[in-house]
């Protein structure tokens, strides 16, 4: 019997194929469609939802994890463009950067601060972002913006290590901006730098400003960097030098991005790289005129 219906299933199907479009058997598979349609369908809606559900469950881990990836990437993303405001002030920092190597001839390369020192040292220092595969080396000039940020002590292939000039141990020479009477100065932590002038008679007052005097061969420090503002004259008090307490123009608590001097300026710029100094604002006065009345008499 078997056999039979397997005979008799192959020969419908030759029939059916040879005939094409004008099968014999056209109408009997319509009428088989329209009968088993509805049932079908009945079928496949219970069978559907259950097929699916089975699929959402087999899909789902696949689905939490592409999605947690995806949150990942984004995070990094918004990390690595940061938010709007702190890229308007990169910008505005690098743009206060390339400004000031310009005007002081200094070829520089940029870098970002990426950690600060350990309190274990007891030392005011930042690592930056640029090594010797960049063309660091020790003892190059730091600045940013704003003035003198410190020197290269320690580089690695990819990163390098500055010495703030905050640090007690930080000392570099200075000069005064017009009398160009020369000094050095020192870093005192959060508070401002001690500068001590080699003429303990020369004339200095409050608002008087410095720059780096220079190193040998500009090791480690370029001519020109301005460094900060006199904001007290200590007395003499019989000493053969004089000191000054100077607010630098850098502020250390807040770097940033920082330019590293790899090839110092072909001459000293002296005072050019100084922003022009601040004009004080004239205290507005008011005159009052007393004015007599219509009504008053004139003494006699």
């Amino acid at each position: 019997m078997l056999v039979l219906l397997i005979a008799i299933a192959f020969a419908l199907i030759t029939v059916d194929i040879r005939g094409g479009e004008q099968s014999p058997l056209d109408g009997a598979r319509q009428a088989a469609a329209s009968a088993f349609g509805p049932v079908e369908r009945g079928v496949a809606r219970v069978v559907n939802p259950v097929g699916n559900a089975v699929s959402a469950v087999r899909d789902a881990g696949q689905r939490h994890s592409r999605i947690r990836q995806l949150e990942h990437e984004n995070a990094a993303l918004k990390l690595k463009l940061g938010t709007p405001d702190r890229t308007r002030n990169r910008a505005a920092e690098l743009d206060k950067i390339l400004k000031t190597a310009a005007t002081g001839q200094y070829a520089i390369k940029g870098a970002e601060v990426i950690a600060i020192g350990s309190a274990q040292g007891f030392s005011w220092t930042v690592t930056v972002d640029a090594g010797s595969r960049d063309g660091i080396a020790r003892d190059m000039t730091v600045l940013n913006g704003d003035g003198l940020v410190g020197r290269i002590t320690t580089v690695t292939p990819h990163t390098s290590t500055v010495l703030l000039a905050a640090d007690p141990e930080f000392t570099v020479g200075t000069r005064m901006e017009k009398t160009n009477e020369i000094g050095f100065a020192n870093g005192q932590g959060v508070r401002s730098l001690r500068v001590q002038l080699l003429n303990g008679r020369a004339d200095v007052k409050q608002g008087d400003r410095l720059v780096t005097f220079g190193s040998s061969k500009d090791k480690p420090f370029v001519p020109g960097v301005p460094v900060g503002t006199v904001v007290k004259v200590e007395p003499l008090n019989g000493d053969l030098t004089r000191s000054l307490q100077v607010r630098p123009f850098v502020s250390f608590s807040s770097l940033d991005v920082v330019g590293i001097v790899v090839q110092p300026p072909r001459k000293d710029p002296r005072d050019t790289v100084l922003p022009p100094p601040v004009k004080p604002r004239p205290t507005p006065t008011v005159t009052v005129t007393a004015t007599p009345s219509a009504s008053a008499s004139p003494r006699s």
